[in-house]
């Protein structure tokens, strides 16, 4: 689309008109135009990356691991600007892990720098010849092989381009062994230690020979009133730090989330067989900071600075240094597999920061042979001759490298839940996942709304979908069903609205921070004047559009479904002991959402809707 009929349009900033479709077979790059129409459908990040990919799917579906599987790597239309957390870029893809829709989204500055070199996405198809990495120096970009990366961790590999490119201060995202050795739950890593870490997307790049994506970038970003989004930034800055939680938040981030749920009873213990841990003090926030937090890292524009830098000064584990643990990562390395040593989370924090594979998934799946050695499942030799006990530090590192160089047991891990069904399908009651993504650290026993949340995710049972479970145990077991799908689904639109816009949901969900705002911001950088609920809309059709990808691949109701465990296994422990799920109430709510949505009572989206994604929205 010409340059002139874009500046008479409606928009005035916030994007450079530029998507590069890089293609690794032909060793080619070309740019892509995209008119009005499709930025103010689609907005940016997750948006862009599911139209994209959907008009890829047109012709057929493609192998998750295949040469024709597409790789789109979006920040949103404020990813980069003066305004509280826009540090985000959306990594969407069919998923190695699911064999579905895939997406993750990544915080620190990788985005940010995308967008300083003139560009609002990469589409990335086929398979480089050898080990490459892509280089883009302000929008120009040359793909480069080198041997040399192979088998090199992310961090190690991040430093090491750093170095052959002799400038610091780029941003590289980068895949570990993990990635390359296709693990199919393998994350991107960049900025040593922030990940897209669900679904896959490492194995995704690692299918491709492309090792990591090296970016330099120093345009100025458009505003169209620069004025008007430093008054309202300036506002919104001010108003989270007066919040009463905001120095808290610092000191802990995520880390502060054990003590809550683990007084709430959700928190997963023992393969989520229960929903307290006797000993979470010991794997805590203020374990953390008594012991091992040496500093705070923040991601780009954000005051709150959630991110935990620690060192384990003493023992066996002396010297390991990690930014994290989060909450998932904790949780999952923690009660879920028994540890109370905060040293060995840290461990584990690392090597599968290193190595280049997804925590959630790694805890969950070591938890299941933990499970499944105690109840007499696997026997001695389907093990490896490791003994799985709850709290086994040592075989839990040794698998997480198994894992990531696929060796033994590692091998069929790295396969995933689907994988592990597969080799050994009477483990299947005792997994927790839904469409083959592993449950993150929320118990949905007592919770339908997370239930829910999880069954209807698009990429299935991970929290940042709807994170509804501290609102529902506010409100009470007696509120209505369709309050509780209201919420859901409330969730599943301004999230996705947050990848659209490039920006992070925790100012919103942690300090209360006012979603209208952003509609603000959007006004103010585009000159498009709008509101929350028409930006709302957007984001609703997206989570149809996504849906619609699905359905390709056969998903309907049958996979709308939490853990069965859900249903089946009463924890013995804590203030929910004796409860679980009720399958008629969740099969109602489930009938509810459905119609809310305007789905048919199979879940599926309306075909005259479908048609709506099939628009001729971008132009070579």
């Amino acid at each position: 689309m010409p340059t002139s009929k874009r500046e008479k349009g409606k928009i005035k900033g916030g994007y450079f008109w530029k998507i590069l479709w890089i293609d690794l077979d032909r060793d080619e790059v070309r740019p892509l135009e995209f008119d009005e129409a499709f930025a103010l459908k689609y907005i940016g990040g997750r948006g862009f990356g599911a139209k994209l990919l959907w008009d890829h799917l047109q012709k057929r579906t493609v192998d998750p691991l295949g040469p024709d599987n597409l790789l789109v790597i979006s920040p949103g239309s404020l990813a980069g600007l003066y305004l509280p957390a826009s540090g985000k870029t959306s990594f969407v893809s069919i998923s190695p892990e699911t064999g579905i829709y895939g997406d993750s989204s990544m915080g620190g500055s990788f985005g940010v720098e995308l967008r300083q070199a003139g560009l609002d996405a990469l589409a990335i198809s086929g398979k480089a010849r050898s080990l490459s990495y892509l280089w883009i120096d302000n929008g120009e970009v040359k793909i480069i092989p080198n041997d040399k990366l192979k088998g090199k961790g992310s961090l190690e590999s991040e430093g090491m381009i750093k170095e052959e490119l002799k400038d610091e201060h780029i941003k590289v995202a980068t895949i570990g062994v993990g990635g390359e050795s296709r693990v199919r739950f393998a994350c991107v890593n960049s900025d040593w230690g922030r990940n897209a870490g669900r679904t896959g997307i490492g194995a995704v790049m690692g299918s491709k020979n492309l090792k990591a994506i090296a970016v330099r970038g120093s345009k100025d970003l458009p505003v169209f009133d620069l004025p008007r989004l430093k008054r309202t930034s300036e506002t919104s800055f001010q108003s989270l730090r007066e919040n009463k939680n905001f120095t808290f938040w610092q000191e802990q981030g995520l880390m502060s989330v054990i003590d809550y749920v683990n007084e709430a009873g959700v928190m997963p213990t023992f393969n989520f067989k229960e929903g307290v841990f006797e000993h979470a003090k010991k794997v805590n926030g203020y374990e953390m900071l008594l012991k091992y937090k040496i500093g705070d890292t923040s991601c780009f524009a954000c005051p709150m600075a959630c991110g935990n830098v620690c060192l384990v000064k003493e023992g066996k584990y002396r010297g390991t240094v990690v930014e994290g643990p989060e909450y998932e990562t904790a949780c999952m390395f923690g009660p879920n597999v028994g540890v109370q040593n905060f040293a060995a989370i840290l461990k584990a924090n690392q090597l599968c920061d290193e190595l280049g594979i997804d925590t959630i998934t790694a805890g969950n799946l070591i938890g299941v042979l933990m499970e499944s050695q105690e109840a007499g499942i696997l026997s001695e030799k389907d093990l490896d001759g490791l003994n799985f006990e709850w709290g086994s530090e040592e075989v839990i590192l040794e698998t997480i490298q198994r894992i990531a160089h696929r060796k033994g047991i590692g091998n069929i891990l790295a396969e995933g839940s689907l994988g592990v069904i597969k080799q050994w399908p009477q483990l299947r009651p005792i997994i927790s996942q839904v469409k083959g993504l592993e449950q993150s650290a929320y118990d949905a026993r007592i919770a339908i709304s997370m239930a829910l949340g999880y069954a209807t995710s698009d990429i299935g049972a991970h929290h940042a979908r709807a994170w509804t479970i501290a609102k529902e145990l506010e409100m009470g077991m007696n509120w209505p069903l369709e309050k509780k799908a209201d919420l859901v689904i409330y969730h599943q639109t301004l999230r996705p609205l947050f990848d659209m816009l490039g920006v992070c949901r925790l100012p919103w969900i942690e300090l209360g921070f006012d979603e209208n705002q952003y509609a603000e911001f959007y006004s103010a950088v585009t000159g498009v004047e709008t509101s929350l609920n028409e930006l709302l809309h957007r984001s609703m059709d997206l989570y149809d559009l996504t849906r619609a990808i699905n359905m390709k691949y056969g998903i309907s109701r049958k996979d709308d479904y939490p853990p069965e465990r859900v249903f089946t296994l009463p924890m013995t422990e804590g203030p929910h002991a004796g409860k679980i799920l009720k399958r008629e109430d969740y099969e109602a709510i489930l009938d509810i959402y459905y119609q809310k949505r305007g789905w048919t009572k199979d879940g599926l989206v309306d075909e005259k809707k479908i048609e709506m994604f099939n628009d001729p929205l971008i132009t070579t």
